[in-house]
C-alpha cells in the first residue's frame, strides 16, 4: 500500500500549489503562455540522471513516452483555455469529478477487465462522492462549449494516467519520468515555431513583483514535486486501482479549502473567501467522506 501514502502526499503538495496559484492568479491565465512554461520547466527532471542508467526506450517505449507528454500538454492547454473563459472553481470541479470515471473506463479498455475487491469499490465510491461534493458549485451552466473543453481536458489527463502506467511498467520509474520530461520540453519548445504562440508567450511577464515571484517559485516547487510523487505513485499502483488513486484528489481540494479558511480568518487582507454555513457544512461532510474512504483503503 505504499502507493496510497505517496499519492496522498502528492495531492497534499498539489493543495499547497493550488493555494499559491490562488494567491497569484487575480486575473485569467493566458493558455498558451502557461502551457509553454509548465512544459519547459519539466526539463528539471534531468537532476535525476545521476540516480539511474539513462538508456533509449526499447520497442514502442518511445511512442508511449511521447504520448504521455502530448496528452499532458493537450490537457494543460484545454484546462487553461477553460479557466480563461469560465470560472476557475467550476472548471476544476468538473475536471476533478469526471477524471476518476474516465480512468476507470480507460483501464478496462487498455488493460482488460480488472478484479477489484468489493471493499475497494466501496472506498472508490466514497472517495468519488467526497471529491465531487467538496468541489461542487451551486450552479454550473452545462453549455456545449463548457462541456467540450472541460471533458476534453479531463480525458487527456486520464489518458496521461494510463499511458504513464504503460511507460513505467516497461521502462521503470526514473528512466520513464526523465524521458517524459524531455519530450515535454521538446514539444513545448516546438510551440515557439508558431508566431501566435510566440506572441502570447512573450507578451508579458507572468509574475510582476518580487513578492509574487516568491509565491510563483513555491508554486512551481510544490507542483513539480507533487507531479513527481504522483508519477511515482502511478508506477507503484496496481492497474486495477488507478481510478481509486485518482479519486484521492479530494485530499487536494480539502487542504485548499482549509488553507483558504485559515487565511481568510487570520489574514483577510491577503485573501478573503466568502463562507456561508451551507458551504462550510458541505465541505465538512465532503472531508469526512474523504477520510472515511482513505480509512477503508488503509484497512482493506
Amino acid at each position: 500500500m505504499m502507493w496510497l501514502l505517496i499519492i496522498v502526499l502528492a495531492y497534499v503538495l498539489f493543495g499547497f500549489a493550488s493555494f499559491c496559484d490562488k494567491l497569484l492568479l487575480a486575473g485569467r491565465p493566458e493558455p498558451k503562455s502557461y502551457t509553454f512554461y509548465v512544459g519547459i520547466f519539466s526539463l528539471a527532471v534531468l537532476v535525476l540522471l545521476p540516480f539511474t542508467k539513462f538508456v533509449f526506450p526499447a520497442g514502442y517505449g518511445i511512442f508511449w513516452t511521447a504520448l504521455v507528454a502530448l496528452v499532458h500538454l493537450l490537457g494543460l492547454y484545454s484546462m487553461y483555455s477553460g479557466l480563461e473563459h469560465f470560472e476557475v472553481s467550476k472548471v476544476i470541479a468538473t475536471i476533478g469529478a469526471t477524471q476518476p470515471i474516465f480512468i476507470f473506463i480507460l483501464t478496462w479498455i487498455f488493460f482488460g477487465a480488472q478484479v477489484i475487491p468489493i471493499m475497494y469499490i466501496f472506498a472508490f465510491l466514497v472517495l468519488l462522492a467526497g471529491s465531487v461534493l467538496i468541489s461542487a458549485e451551486k450552479s454550473i451552466k452545462l453549455t456545449k462549449s463548457y462541456l467540450k473543453i472541460t471533458l476534453f481536458s479531463s480525458l487527456m489527463f486520464s489518458l496521461e494516467y494510463i499511458f504513464a502506467k504503460i511507460v513505467f511498467s516497461a521502462q521503470g520509474f526514473l528512466p520513464g519520468i526523465i524521458w517524459i520530461g524531455i519530450f515535454l520540453f521538446i514539444f513545448s519548445s516546438a510551440l515557439l515555431l508558431s508566431r501566435n504562440w510566440r506572441k502570447a508567450i512573450f507578451a508579458k511577464r507572468m509574475v510582476s513583483n518580487k513578492k509574487n515571484q516568491t509565491v510563483f517559485i513555491f508554486a512551481q516547487i510544490f507542483g513539480g514535486t507533487g507531479n513527481l510523487m504522483q508519477s511515482f505513485a502511478i508506477s507503484l499502483t496496481p492497474i486495477a486501482y488507478l481510478a481509486i488513486a485518482n479519486s484521492l484528489r479530494g485530499v487536494q481540494y480539502a487542504l485548499l479549502f482549509i488553507l483558504m479558511v485559515l487565511v481568510s480568518v487570520f489574514y483577510p487582507k491577503i485573501l478573503k473567501e466568502e463562507l456561508s454555513r451551507k458551504i462550510v457544512a458541505q465541505k465538512v461532510v465532503s472531508i469526512a467522506l474523504i477520510c472515511v474512504g482513505m480509512g477503508i483503503l488503509a484497512l482493506a
